[in-house]
Formats: structure tokens, sequence, C-alpha cells
């Protein structure tokens, strides 16, 4: 009798184990492949990121090295442009505007010569990534800053 038991219970299986190790596959497989698509998507925002963060630094060198260069006009603007690596720079410094020194901001006084002159900075970048991708995945960053000189009143600096 007990060799007719075993006989019935393997003929009622009828290939389940066969069936609910394909399911298990399927589901690992499933979750294989959205861990991998997960893991890209990441990499392409770390990638991103980089970018952007190379294009804002790139700015910054940009407005950095225009103020260094200690060229300002009053008569017309001063243009800089440089490329570092995969870097374009363009910095401009604009006169703005001029004004006497105020009573008691400094100990010079107004009457005594002393004008504020006033500028902007500005300076774009943009950080390309692969030379010849078509741009899509560059970018670009644009920093303002607002300065002014100290110095003898006259017409031109």
């Amino acid at each position: 009798m007990k060799m007719k038991i075993q006989s019935l219970n393997r003929g009622n299986q009828k290939g389940a184990a066969l069936v609910v190790g394909l399911m298990l596959l399927v589901v690992i497989t499933v979750l294989a492949v959205s861990g991998m698509n997960t893991a890209t998507t990441e990499l392409a925002m770390a990638r991103n990121d980089q970018t952007a963060e190379n294009a804002f630094q790139a700015a910054e060198t940009g407005l950095e090295n225009a103020l260094n260069q200690g060229r300002f006009n009053t008569l017309g603007n001063t243009t800089l442009t440089q490329t570092v690596s995969y870097h374009d720079l363009s910095a401009t410094i604009r006169f703005e505007d001029s004004t006497l020194v105020p009573d008691r901001a400094f100990s010079l006084g107004v009457g005594s010569g002393i004008a504020a002159y006033h500028f902007l900075a500005t300076s774009q970048a943009s950080s390309v990534r692969a030379v010849g991708s078509g741009g899509e995945r560059d970018a670009g960053a644009v920093h303002t800053q607002a300065f002014y000189v100290v110095g003898p009143e006259s017409s031109a600096l």
C-alpha cells in the first residue's frame, strides 16, 4: 500500500514545481531589470549635476578673472573671453554710474574730488559634456556681481 500512495503523490504534481520555479525567475528578472534602470537613471542624474556644477564654477572663474584684471573703463564695456578645457567663458564689465562720496562715509567727504564708480560684471559660461554631441546635455551658468571703485572724480577712469 505504501508504494501506491507515493506514486499517486508524484502523479498529482504534474509540473507544479516547474511553474513555481519559472514564476520566481520572472519575479527576480523583473526586479533585476528595475534595479538596473534605476542605477542608470541615477548615473545620468549625477552626470547632469556634475556638468551643471562645472558650468557654475566656470562662470565664477570668469567673473574672478575679469575682476582681477582691473580693467575698469567708464567709457565702454570691457570684455574677457577665454576657453578652458571644455568651458567657454565670457565676462563683461559694464559701467553703470558714478556718485560723489557721501559726507560721512569717508573722512574726505563730498567736494574732495573723490567719486565712487559703479560697475556691473556679468560672466557667462558653458560646460560641454561631449564635443559634437549636439548640446542636449550641456549646461550653462550666468553670474552677475555689482561693485564700485573709489577714485578721483574725473570724466574717465
